[in-house]
């Protein structure tokens, strides 16, 4: 018995997803039709694929059996796809990155109108989160990360290093006298990184810690885990935050401490082995590391 590939692609998204909302949204189909096409592939198969219950779907065991065979064939049908635009003479296509949210606010937005003009037949579109996508999985083609990559199966080229400094606004220091060690840190109000979020880089409350304050006990502190909210913040005189050296001088903020307390991460640009002949990626690539370098 032959199976309906719309059907096993229904499936594929639905299993993948964890609910047919999420599906329906990724395939561009109403949740309805969705629905249809699981019940007549069960239907056609005689055993049930999911479990339903009011908190989403769970895939029984022959669901699980059919998932893992399908979720190697929707991958490698994604691989193919990939190599056959990477084959092209011309750079043209889509293009997916996934951007840490400190890089993608403050540093890439900018760039984003440059790379798009002189690339008019690249379709470039950026995820920005702090949560590490899966380029393995074809979650995207290629990621600018805030640490060196440690799997093997990643091309990974350093672009530069951002030296963060701690920072406040005027008005803020009107009011506070500036700290004048480490130490004094702990009489202000330090603008960090909240713990429940994915950290964008090793150390996001590095200036806690030079502080020796425990982020989890220290009640004078702000918690925000979007850069570019931190930054107004620190413009709205809330505190003293660690921000790149380029933003500090961009926004007319006071740096603070900035001859013996500051941290410096390094910028990779990171895509799948498979990749590596992509057209559409290398110029992502070089025109980043030479906006960089300026």
């Amino acid at each position: 018995m032959a199976m309906d590939w719309d059907k096993l692609k229904a499936f594929y998204s639905v299993a993948d997803a964890g609910s047919f909302t999420r599906a329906a949204e990724k395939l561009q189909l109403s949740q309805s039709a969705i629905s249809r096409q699981i019940s007549a592939l069960e239907e056609s198969l005689n055993v049930s694929l999911f479990h339903r219950h009011a908190r989403g779907l769970i895939l029984t065991e022959q669901g699980e059996l059919l998932f893992e065979n399908v979720q190697s064939i929707f991958r490698q049908l994604s691989l193919i796809e990939g190599q056959l635009l990477d084959s092209k003479t011309r750079a043209e296509g889509p293009l997916l990155i996934t951007v840490p949210d400190l890089i993608g606010n403050l540093w890439l937005s900018p760039l984003i109108p440059i790379f798009q003009k002189e690339n008019p037949e690249i379709c470039l579109s950026v995820i920005m989160e702090d949560r590490v996508l899966n380029l393995g999985m074809r979650e995207a083609d290629a990621a600018l990360r805030l640490y060196k990559p440690e799997q093997q199966d990643l091309i990974q080229k350093k672009l530069g290093e951002i030296k963060l400094v701690l920072c406040a606004s005027q008005e803020y220091l009107k009011e506070n006298p500036t700290p004048e060690t480490a130490e004094k840190l702990n009489e202000h109000t330090l603008i960090g990184h909240p713990a429940e979020a994915p950290a964008p880089f090793a150390k996001p409350n590095w200036h806690f810690e030079a502080a020796g304050i425990n982020p989890a006990g220290y009640r004078n502190a702000l918690f925000i885990n979007s850069m570019p909210a931190v930054l107004e913040s620190v413009r709205q005189g809330c505190g003293i935050a660690a921000l790149p050296e380029p933003i500090i001088k961009k926004n007319g903020l006071v740096t603070i401490l900035q001859d013996s307390l500051s941290h410096v991460i390094s910028l990779y640009f990171v895509y799948p082995e498979e990749h590596k002949k992509s057209k559409r990626i290398a110029l992502l690539r070089d025109f980043l590391a030479l906006q960089m370098a300026k």
